[in-house]
């Protein structure tokens, strides 16, 4: 069910060095709108956070907390274009497919129905493909897509990048193929990556583009095969993308704090928030809750 629904509160906005910038796509005479010309290589990587809903969470109790423990219990579904000199990068897809909806100018309430009969309310205004189209970009002009894991909250536009090489974890996608769904996976959303050109992660580090500035680093727990985007930008800096490492601010100060505690992870997501702290002091670089973030352009 869709309805037209109010603009969603101001979400905290994390980052640093901020660089506003807006590329419009050029087309040559007689192109198609849905193929836009891709913009000439950058010089140095580049990422874009897009805008993809803010998602409604009445319920802290799943979290292990209050709403006196946050500032807002709405949170942001950031979507990720990763520009580098040797190719493109899409890191999470979004809540709700594109072709679920219809922009109207005017943010729009779509109803996530998920596999076990549960609901989940999301506010959407633009689609995917059309951020992706302002940017220069149409689905099958990205090189790689990857994603933080295999919840449906970031997984909705997955099927538009079947003709991309997917990055992934054997784990995950065991997770997305090998029985009957459950929980927060949406198996429509991503049904057309089975038969995709896949490269499977065997160690806990990948060099996406081979020169350490995008590297793809396990950090389970959420899930079994859960990992964080770790990007070097010339002038922004280290910059962390965390997936749902964690959900809100409060999370991350609150000592020892695992808000999906007693489900058999908790070792595992002890271990890898202590991992991506280290990350973090190590490189000088920034903690990016995907939750708590809109649309930004970095390089």
């Amino acid at each position: 069910m869709i309805t037209k629904g109010k603009t969603p509160r101001s979400l905290l906005v994390l980052g640093a060095a901020v660089l506003a910038l807006m590329l419009q796509p050029k087309g040559d005479v007689g192109s198609s709108p849905s193929e836009p010309r891709s913009p000439q290589p950058p010089h140095s990587l580049r990422l874009y956070v897009m805008d993809c809903g803010t998602l409604h969470n009445s319920d802290m109790g799943r979290y292990h907390l209050t709403k006196e423990d946050v500032a807002t219990t709405d949170m942001s579904v950031a979507c990720f274009l990763v520009v580098h000199p040797r190719g493109t990068l899409v890191w999470d897809v979004g809540a709700v497919p594109d072709s679920d909806w219809k922009p109207t100018g005017s943010p729009v309430n779509a109803r996530v129905v998920l596999p076990d009969s549960q609901e989940r309310e999301v506010t959407v205004t633009k689609s995917f493909k059309g951020q992706l189209a302002e940017l220069g970009y149409s689905p099958s002009q990205i090189t790689y897509l990857a994603l933080s894991h295999y919840h449906y909250d970031h997984t909705a536009s997955a099927n538009e990048f079947a003709g991309s090489t997917w990055l992934a974890r054997q784990v995950e996608r065991d997770a997305m193929f090998g029985g009957k769904p459950s929980g927060a996976i949406q198996p429509s959303s991503y049904s057309a990556l089975r038969d995709g050109k896949t490269v499977i992660l065997a160690s806990d580090e990948y060099d996406v583009f081979g020169d350490g500035t995008v590297i793809m680093k396990l950090a389970p727990g959420h899930t079994q095969g859960h990992q964080v985007l770790y990007l070097k930008l010339a002038k922004t800096g280290g910059v962390v993308l965390s997936g749902d490492l964690y959900h809100y601010p409060s999370e991350r100060t609150l000592k020892d704090f695992l808000p999906f505690g007693g489900r058999g992870n908790d070792a595992q997501e002890a271990a890898s928030k202590a991992k991506v702290e280290a990350l973090l002091k190590e490189n000088d670089a920034t903690l990016w809750r995907s939750s708590t973030i809109s649309s930004l352009t970095l390089n």
